[in-house]
């Protein structure tokens, strides 16, 4: 899939986008995700350029322009929503738009390295823009008060460029009845920091390649990371009270995995911010809003495979918020809990992956930051880091059948 084209007219906005109608032989699955954590600048993107020129009130959001770069010729398909070419949607709700058809996809050999684009053009002033900050992938914006541009397929109108993701939350697809997907759940770690600007060599990228070699393109990896992000906390989040790690794990479940098609397995990776000087809840804590979250996916999920994943060490972070001991020794008790509790259908050991036993921190080698260069900051893994933890996952744990629990759970 490559290019397509919608007209939004919105307030704050959680939009979607699905792409045919479903068959007897088929059903929807979510293809792509960016869980949006808040209203725009709130949060922590990487490798932002200036965003003054394109957003100069960011109180007042995007006025009369659109996004958008050069598309293949041909590619341009308009989205309605109910029949209709725009809608506006009321802050704090979301929209789902038609069921579109793509012909292009039935062209594999025009697709293959290739991106689906998605266009908006906002009519008036949004307001507070629904943003994920840190996308990791460029996209690109008309001036203010350009008007509406997304039919076009050059690049001509869209100077700007911006390394976050806005409005557009999901993408469901139409897929054959054995397609399934795969939900990465977390922070920054899931989210990506550190790994390479346009690179898609997060953790989640690295599983689904190694997945497509295996079930070809009956089977997507969904990224549900966002950047400090926590499991226990915050305790309040609203538009009144934004955090930059977005809601709580227990107040996004239902937007970001449960309201979304045909996801299989869950996995979980988040902790180090709940340890965090900004969080600094106990070990007790975080199991227990964890064990919670669990059985609230599994009473909608019952036969979804729910897959803990070991915290990756901070240990001597240059980050102001982590990298003391407290921190480590907390982090230690929970990955004790995923690894021996039971509570989950299976463990990811990225700890193991990932630590340097000399130091107790992350092995050099996985230092170094990719985005932008630099020594890094003892946190984030790079590339280098991010590829063994895809590496790490052992695929049998997605193979399709039936799960048995053991009677801990």
């Amino acid at each position: 899939m490559r290019a397509l084209n919608c007209l939004v007219a919105a307030s704050l906005l959680v939009a979607s986008l699905q792409t045919a109608t479903a068959k007897d032989s088929e059903h929807w699955v979510v293809s792509w995700t960016g869980a949006v954590q808040g209203p725009y600048p709130v949060g922590n993107p990487s490798a932002q350029p200036e965003q003054k020129f394109a957003f100069p009130e960011p109180a007042a959001g995007a006025r009369d322009q659109s996004g958008s770069a050069a598309l293949i010729r041909g590619s341009n398909i308009p989205v309605t929503f109910a029949g209709t070419a725009s809608v506006t949607v009321s802050p704090g709700n979301s929209v789902w738009s038609d069921a579109i058809a793509l012909p292009f996809a039935k062209r594999p050999d025009d697709l293959a390295g290739r991106r689906l684009a998605v266009s908006f053009h906002v009519a008036g002033q949004s307001g507070p823009m629904t943003w994920h900050a840190k996308a990791l992938t460029t996209s690109y914006v008309s001036a203010p008060g350009a008007g509406a541009k997304g039919a076009l397929e050059d690049e001509a109108s869209f100077p700007y460029a911006t390394a976050s993701w806005f409005f557009l939350d999901a993408i469901e697809m139409t897929a054959p009845a054995d397609a399934f997907a795969i939900m990465a759940f977390g922070d920054s770690i899931t989210d990506g920091t550190a790994s390479t600007m346009n690179g898609d060599d997060r953790w989640p990228n690295v599983l689904s390649r190694r997945l497509k070699a295996v079930y070809g393109n009956k089977v997507a990896v969904v990224n549900g990371g966002i950047g400090g992000n926590q499991i226990a906390g915050p305790a309040e989040y609203g538009p009144d009270k934004p955090y930059a790690g977005g809601p709580a794990s227990g107040q996004r479940l239902e937007r970001d995995v449960l309201s979304l098609s045909g996801i299989s397995s869950l996995i979980w990776l988040e902790g180090i911010n709940d340890f965090s000087k900004n969080g600094n809840f106990t070990a007790d804590q975080v199991i227990a809003a964890m064990k919670d979250r669990v059985a609230r996916l599994r009473a909608k999920w019952p036969q979804a495979r729910i897959i803990g994943a070991t915290v990756v060490s901070a240990l001597g972070s240059t980050s102001a918020a982590h990298g003391f001991p407290e921190q480590d020794d907390k982090r230690k008790a929970l990955n004790a809990f995923i690894r021996s509790s039971g509570t989950f259908d299976g463990v990811i050991d990225f700890d193991r992956a990932t630590l340097d036993p000399a130091s107790g921190g992350l092995k050099p080698e996985f230092v170094p930051e990719s985005t932008t260069g630099g020594a890094g900051d003892k946190l984030h893994p790079n590339r280098t880091g991010y590829l063994a933890m895809g590496q790490a996952i052992d695929l049998e744990l997605f193979k399709p059948g039936k799960i048995s629990r053991s009677a801990k759970q």
